[in-house]
């Protein structure tokens, strides 16, 4: 059973306002403008039965019920309680509060995905300055996986394009990682450093990863210098890049 998501409800916030100033939501709060919105559409709405929230009857069938849970922010916790409430029905929302018509649930679309794929729908109660305002932006429709094969390629490549495993798991975003293309970098930066400068053919000779004339070329991390056409050399930046590899590093690179 999915929800119409026309004529959504509008409603004065809980707790009237005060100053200009949002009111503290909680979760009793959340309740009355999503009922009055249920009610907006036709459901008949009981509250905490069987440890569920919202219960709503759907007007076309009585048995068909449709299960909102309530949390004041989305977690883990949230995500459990509506997959056990699958058991009872295919037709179960998580509701969430949000502030202001600027306000956005953090790591939205991952969350988003998460919820389509546990196939289970998604309210928003926006608490405007006026206003509350009840949004859809999920409903609880099966599930279609489909598997990104570009990323999955992309994925393959990169594992088969290092030299080596360099990263541990689980480290900052903000450092940069050993991917694929640094490794073979880094290679083509050793060959320099031992010859002086030299073309990509004859850094090729000497074992440079068959990338070596885009390496050059793109000079990502500007590490190379064009000396003249077709002829390169170790730059400054690329020399320092060198000094500070451990020698571990670079002895896994050769």
């Amino acid at each position: 059973m999915i929800f119409r998501v026309e004529n959504a409800g509008k409603t004065t916030p809980p707790g009237g306002i005060i100053r200009g100033i949002l009111p503290i939501v909680l979760e009793t709060d959340l309740y009355a403008p999503v009922r009055r919105w249920l009610e907006g559409q036709g459901y008949t709405v009981s509250a905490e039965v069987g440890n569920c929230d919202i219960v709503a009857v759907s007007p076309e069938d009585p048995e068909a019920i449709t299960v909102v849970e309530l949390k004041t922010r989305m977690s883990l916790d949230l995500v459990a309680q509506a997959a056990l409430r699958k058991d009872l029905t295919e037709s179960v929302y998580v509701a969430v509060p949000l502030r202001g018509s600027r306000g956005r649930i953090r790591n939205g679309r991952a969350v988003t995905a998460l919820l389509r794929r546990l196939e289970t729908g998604l309210i928003v109660v926006r608490f405007l300055r006026n206003t509350v305002r009840v949004e859809v932006l999920l409903h609880p429709r099966p599930f279609d996986p489909r598997h990104a094969r570009r990323r999955k390629i992309r994925i393959i490549r990169e594992i088969e394009g290092r030299y080596a495993e360099f990263d541990a798991a689980g480290r900052p975003g903000n450092k940069p990682r050993m991917s694929a293309w640094r490794q073979r970098s880094l290679r083509v930066a050793m060959l320099l450093r031992e010859c002086g400068s030299a073309s990509p053919a004859e850094l090729r000779r000497r074992g440079a990863p068959e990338q070596t004339q885009r390496i050059l070329s793109s000079n990502t991390y500007g590490w190379f210098d064009r000396v003249r056409r077709g002829v390169y050399e170790l730059s400054e930046a690329g020399s320092e890049a060198l000094a500070r590899q451990p020698e571990e590093n670079l002895r896994r690179l050769r």
